[in-house]
């Protein structure tokens, strides 16, 4: 079985199922050196593939363009491929459960259009054991083949962090695992031909799956933690900010910072891990500390805002207050999970009217999704109160006196810098009514 040496030769053909923030990156990655069919079922998204536009902003019109990716969302076109790479999301249900439908449907798909001696590797983040004990058997009842036989199967957990021109899938060290060695190794030299970083080779399904889960969940627990000391000093009226550049003078101090935690990983990949916990008769202690603390910092900012609006005499009911940012993190279009959605959501139940703008989100992506109409900063005046929620480069830029034009001629301005973008000093010597996280 010369699976490697077939797709290096172009003999045989790689597909990646899923063309979101984490399969469009490999696809273009694996289409310099291998011939790759890019499959998505959203039919809109792959026609804007096909005319060279990146939804995802996370590898450029230009790359998408020059790309030989054949984009499609004719799923038997997956029949012409023996090397399948599975990057769907995992989300989770309204009552914080694994919502694995994503995966069972994409695994029908890649099932019903597998051929014999095929490879199918899973990037998406699940708990320990939905490769072997979910994945494998609907491949084998869609196909009528046998894993292990007929076909192969991999785990190999997505690493890209969104948003991040500096951390990129070919210098970011790949985990691989399969189901035996001759896969594992197969896997690992397809990987290579992409990750320049090379690959590291777990020793079961399980623990490349544990692995993924846990990396999120270490920095979800260490966030909380921030945010927890933020909760604390702030009802101690010590900044927050300044006491972590005094503690991070020390060597070993962990450089983590107060924020709203949402996306497509961290905010979620806890609960599967939690959830695999629970079955096995362990309740959880810290991790789900960590997710309560994590899920209440939208509903705390907004509270602190209204607040500061107190303190600045401010008529709260009917007041207007402009957030700047809705996207999970700062530079990525995904709004997936955001917790900015929670600070408008509270903010609404005051009775107060809440703008937002966010020049890297998707006006209709927005609005279909959660019914918010996105502002331009032009359009912005008269405003009350202006929370920075997401640090996004293009507000980086804006000066405290650029700012000063939002708010309408009344008393105090109050300024919520969720991420500490602006100085306080600066600030408050200008007038502002400043808080932060």
């Amino acid at each position: 079985m010369n699976l490697y040496g077939d797709i290096k030769e172009k003999r045989e053909k790689l597909s990646v199922v899923g063309l979101g923030y984490v399969g469009m990156p490999l696809a273009i990655a694996f289409g310099k050196k291998a011939d790759v069919i890019g499959f998505d079922i959203n039919e809109k998204k792959v026609e804007l593939y096909k005319s060279g536009i990146d939804v995802t902003n996370e590898v450029g019109d230009e790359e998408i363009k020059k790309s030989t990716v054949d984009f499609t969302s004719e799923e038997k076109k997956l029949r012409e491929a023996k090397f399948h790479i599975v990057a769907v999301p995992t989300p989770i249900n309204e009552d914080k459960t694994p919502n694995l439908n994503p995966l069972k449907g994409a695994t029908k798909t890649v099932g019903r259009n597998l051929t014999k001696g095929s490879i199918v590797v899973y990037e998406s983040t699940v708990y320990p054991g939905v490769t072997e004990e979910v994945c494998i058997p609907i491949l084998e009842e869609e196909s009528g083949m046998k894993c292990g036989q007929d076909f192969k199967v991999g785990y190999s957990p997505e690493r890209i962090n969104p948003g991040d021109k500096k951390h990129r899938l070919e210098n970011i060290v790949k985990v691989v695992s399969a189901v035996d060695e001759e896969s594992l190794d197969i896997i690992s030299k397809v990987y290579e031909l992409v990750v320049d970083a090379g690959v590291y080779r777990a020793e079961s399904i399980k623990v490349a799956e544990a692995a993924k889960v846990i990396e999120n969940s270490q920095r979800d627990i260490n966030i909380a933690f921030m945010n927890e000391l933020s909760i604390i000093f702030n009802k101690l009226d010590i900044d927050t900010k300044a006491v972590l550049e005094a503690a991070g003078t020390k060597w070993n101090f962990l450089n983590f910072t107060p924020g709203l935690v949402g996306g497509h990983c961290i905010g979620i990949d806890p609960y599967y891990l939690t959830y695999k916990a629970e079955q096995t008769g362990y309740h959880s202690q810290i991790i789900l500390s960590g997710r309560k603390i994590n899920d209440g910092m939208g509903k705390h900012i907004a509270e602190y805002t209204v607040k500061n609006m107190i303190k600045a005499d401010k008529q709260v009911k009917g007041s207007k207050v402009a957030i700047m940012g809705l996207t999970f993190k700062e530079n990525c279009p995904d709004v997936r999970n955001t917790k900015v959605i929670d600070i408008i959501d509270e903010l609404e139940e005051y009775g107060i009217e809440v703008l937002v703008v966010d020049p890297a989100a998707d006006t209709e992506e927005v609005y279909n999704e959660y019914g918010i109409k996105l502002r331009n900063v032009d359009e912005i005046e008269n405003i009350d109160a202006v929370i920075f929620a997401v640090a996004h480069d293009e507000f980086r830029s804006l000066t405290l006196k650029n700012i000063f034009k939002l708010y309408n001629g009344s008393n105090g301005k109050v300024l919520i810098d969720v991420k500490g973008i602006f100085e306080k000093e600066e600030a408050e010597s200008l007038g502002y009514i400043y808080w932060r996280l």
